[in-house]
């Protein structure tokens, strides 16, 4: 059985114009951020409906059989997928299913990667660039099982990824490949799955042949309203966007928040460990202004977001910024502002990976 709460085609053929539109934070750069992304063959209809993702044991894997739905992760835990499947291109999706009903709305979080080049503090936005290979907006990611051969690949013809066993434990590895950004950044991200981990999943980037040297590569999680997360647990604080924010309201962005590593905290491995999480006992039953786009409206059961990373740099911190109305709109997010990008930000080290989870609450 198909993994997801709608059939994988129902997904390509249902992309909610929403999630073709959003943008993951205010940027500086020449583009209209509320029109559609210029169509192309890479983000046209697809003639052929993808192959829906396969049952392997542990594991849900793309089919042999192309064009394939881009699909890996967990049978019964968090999982993730590239474009065509609904969602903007230049973002990893991530779904996690286990939340119970989610009315057709398998995305959960997005994340982006936003390189930072030596002697500039200016990101590479993945979602936002247009592509250097077909004009349209986000940068094309692809998948591969290694690094041997990073050339551009079609995302329906997706890798299976490789299974391992370390340390007595099943993994499912692979790579997501982007295109080379603007600032010269070229990188790909190893994703990894651990068969005793079902809600988690590492996330770690590497630069590429002929990538301009990197400060920091940040891989952050941009879709934290449609949860409505609001509290960010930090060592000896919980803070909220009205406790950033007072004032804020609007259909903008906040400014970003940071937090240095000694604010963080930690886990019984003394791993840094913080998460943001709804205030609300029951966000599927939030009332909503009349003005709402349905494919805002939360369904599921509650849920934390949490990013862990061992071995921190003393310079790692978690940024978050937040928003008072959903995307694209002036609809405002019922109980007020909620935090949007939640990431963490530390010195570049090659294939340092970064964990993140989304833990059932209830």
């Amino acid at each position: 059985m198909n993994p997801y709460d709608i059939d994988c085609r129902q997904q390509i053929e249902a992309t909610s114009v929403h999630l073709t539109h959003r943008v993951s934070r205010p940027r500086k750069l020449a583009m209209n951020r509320t029109s559609r992304p210029t169509n192309s063959s890479a983000d046209t209809a697809m003639t052929v409906l993808p192959a829906d993702p396969k049952t392997e044991g542990h594991w849900i894997i793309p089919s042999a059989s192309f064009p394939a739905s881009p699909t890996w992760g967990h049978t019964h835990g968090i999982q993730v997928g590239l474009h065509p499947l609904p969602g903007p291109r230049g973002l990893i999706r991530v779904y996690a299913p286990y939340l119970g009903d989610r009315h057709g709305k398998p995305v959960l979080n997005f994340i982006a990667i936003e390189p930072i080049v030596s002697g500039d503090a200016t990101r590479g936005f993945s979602e936002l660039e247009p592509s250097s290979l077909d004009d349209a907006r986000g940068k094309r990611f692809w998948s591969a099982d290694t690094l041997d051969d990073v050339t551009p690949k079609d995302s329906v013809q997706p890798c299976r990824g490789l299974v391992t066993t370390v340390d007595g434990v099943e993994r499912l590895s692979l790579f997501v490949v982007s295109e080379q950004f603007d600032n010269g950044a070229h990188v790909a991200v190893e994703v990894t799955f651990r068969a005793d981990r079902p809600y988690e999943v590492g996330v770690a980037a590497s630069t590429l042949p002929g990538s301009a040297r990197l400060d920091h590569c940040v891989l952050t999680a941009t879709m934290g309203n449609f949860a409505r997360l609001r509290r960010l647990h930090l060592a000896d604080e919980v803070v909220t966007p009205s406790n950033l924010w007072p004032d804020f309201k609007g259909p903008d962005f906040s400014e970003h928040a940071a937090f240095g590593v000694d604010q963080l905290a930690r886990n019984e491995a003394g791993e840094v460990e913080v998460s943001a999480t709804p205030d609300e006992a029951e966000p599927s039953s939030a009332t909503y202004a009349d003005d709402v786009a349905e494919h805002w409206k939360y369904s599921g059961a509650r849920a934390r977001q949490v990013w862990t990373a061992a071995d921190a740099d003393p310079s790692l911190e978690v940024l978050v910024n937040a928003r008072a109305a959903y995307w694209a709109s002036t609809a405002a997010i019922p109980g007020g502002p909620s935090f949007e990008n939640f990431e963490l930000k530390e010195r570049f080290r090659e294939g340092r990976q970064l964990r993140f989870a989304i833990e059932p609450l209830d």
